[in-house]
């Protein structure tokens, strides 16, 4: 027995072929000889064939990560069409008092969202009498200027779900399982004042739940609270009163 091989690894073999990129080029015919044993169905196939299999798994992967990147792009691009499309909506619509209502409907429209509500307070005073300006506890006032970002979860009785309620749903909260309470924020000062709340509804409660991200949300809150701060009281009329 040849001593000088005692206490070799295979980490040592395989060393010595990563540190030895000419030893095949030098040994071609062990190429050939080499069998390995297939992945799926056991057989003995040669090196070759197991290297060709493997890119061949390896292409199939990258086409795989290729097409997910496409279908999230599409849907992207998608998602920017339709906020687009409500933005201009809110654009367009010249009676401030309508702004609520076409808000809700064309969020509705443009995202498939089964339910949508709105509440506004400290409007001014034309639009006192309005549906979207109705009484609101100072718990949801609270609770709505405590948010930093948009709540997503399921919906546990949450006073700004019976927003949602019409005479098409069913139930106080109009069936809504998971819920998006978005706040509204206008600048005031050095910071930021709440004053109003949109709230996205679902039976489905799967369909706003706390692990999903808020960043577009939060982007749908900023570009309602822009609309709607024109149903506040002018802060320049209120400081000259």
């Amino acid at each position: 027995m040849n001593t000088n091989t005692q206490g070799i690894t295979e980490q040592d073999i395989a060393d010595f072929l990563a540190n030895t990129p000419g030893f095949f080029e030098r040994h071609a015919e062990l190429l050939a000889t080499v069998q390995l044993s297939h992945p799926h169905d056991g057989r003995a196939v040669s090196l070759q064939q197991r290297q060709a299999d493997m890119l061949r798994e390896k292409i199939k992967g990258l086409e795989f990560k290729i097409l997910e990147m496409i279908r999230n792009g599409q849907e992207n691009v998608a998602i920017a069409d339709r906020l687009h499309r409500w933005t201009q909506a809110l654009m367009l619509t010249a009676d401030a008092a309508a702004l609520p209502a076409v808000l809700t409907q064309e969020l509705r429209h443009q995202f498939m969202i089964p339910q949508c509500g709105l509440r506004l307070w400290d409007v001014a005073e034309a639009y006192a009498g309005a549906v979207f300006a109705q009484t609101v506890s100072a718990d949801v006032k609270s609770f709505a200027a405590s948010l930093t970002q948009p709540y997503c979860g399921i919906n546990s009785g949450f006073e700004a779900a019976r927003w949602l309620g019409s005479a098409e749903d069913s139930g106080p909260n109009g069936g809504a399982v998971s819920l998006a309470l978005i706040p509204l924020m206008r600048a005031a000062g050095a910071g930021q004042e709440c004053f109003g709340m949109l709230v996205l509804g679902s039976p489905d409660p799967t369909r706003y739940t706390a692990e999903m991200g808020t960043e577009f949300l939060a982007r749908v809150g900023d570009v309602a609270a822009a609309a709607l701060v024109r149903l506040l009281p002018d802060k320049r009329e209120s400081a000259a009163g």
